[in-house]
């Protein structure tokens, strides 16, 4: 159940605050993350602040450079409807092979959003602070 809810806050982060949060879960610095994603340092540190409204190009980018949806991306900067759906390479790769029935594809396809909802997750909870153990007292 706790999980959930952090899911929840993390899904209503603005986009640079998202983009901070999955920039510290890779332990990526900001200079780091300039560099993967082709574009300049100072550039980033505006989009996290704000500053900026990247275009889907840029996104798009920093998502690669992220591992996480560009998708995700888009709706936080308003790109898209969040309830718009889209499908990824992989469900259209799925969808476009002739040697599956349409029962496999809805299968695999199913497996597919499984694991990437539970990837988001997984990487949502590690960008939140762990709490401190309580402090061992010793009798």
């Amino acid at each position: 159940m706790e999980r959930e809810g952090v899911t929840e806050q993390h899904e209503r982060l603005p986009l640079g605050d998202f983009i901070a949060a999955q920039r510290r879960a890779a332990e990526l610095s900001l200079r780091q993350l300039a560099e993967r994603a082709g574009i300049s340092n100072p550039y980033v540190s505006q989009i996290e602040r704000g500053l900026r409204k990247p275009s889907a190009e840029v996104l798009n980018q920093i998502a690669t450079a992220l591992s996480v949806s560009a998708d995700s991306l888009y709706v936080r900067a308003g790109i898209i409807d969040p309830g718009e759906t889209r499908p990824t390479s992989v469900e259209r790769s799925v969808d476009a092979d002739p040697a599956l029935t349409a029962a496999q594809k809805k299968a695999l396809i199913a497996v597919y959003r499984t694991f990437v909802q539970d990837g988001d997750a997984q990487q949502a909870s590690a960008s939140q602070p762990t709490p401190a153990p309580p402090a061992h007292q010793e009798e």
